[in-house]
């Protein structure tokens, strides 16, 4: 995949048919922490209530089509490391292997630190276990791969 043709967008309420398509199969969102999606005003409510109010919950797009999700929570996790944010995706299937994770997190994380700077020095990404495609996009390359090794990512 081209990476001129990948980007990360705010969700707009247009992209809703896209959403259901990914957000509503089991085999993207068992590696997430919310349910498949059932219906297409699950959907636009995703997009209203969790995405839209979130300035880094943001739509991967393959020329201007929603095709996943990549996401900042901040503060992490742990919620007592306020210098750490936690990081994740997921993408439609029929993307997978195309080497679209590796592009969104080489695009992400330079603008999530430039975003937040001196507040977010470290980025955590975690990986269920059984998804070894994703540990795989997490070991890719520098930076990256400190996150499936040690569980921070820090900023340069």
């Amino acid at each position: 995949m081209e990476s001129s043709r990948i980007s990360l967008l705010p969700f707009r309420e247009t992209d809703v048919d896209d959403v259901l398509l990914w957000a509503g199969d089991a085999r993207v969102t068992r590696t997430t922490r919310w349910e498949a999606l059932n219906s297409k005003e699950e959907a636009l409510n995703f997009i209203k209530e969790v995405c839209t109010p979130r300035p880094w919950h943001v739509a991967i797009c393959i020329d201007d089509r929603c095709i996943g999700f990549f996401w900042v929570l901040y503060p992490g996790s742990s919620g007592k490391d306020k210098t750490r944010a936690d990081i994740g995706f997921a993408i439609a299937s029929e993307y997978w292997g195309q080497g679209i994770a590796t592009t969104v997190l080489k695009m992400a994380i330079p603008r999530v630190f430039n975003d937040f700077p001196g507040i977010i020095v470290k980025l955590r990404a975690l990986a269920v276990l059984d998804n070894k495609a994703s540990q795989r996009v997490l070991e890719c390359h520098d930076p990256i791969s400190q996150a499936v090794r040690a569980p921070t990512l820090t900023s340069q």
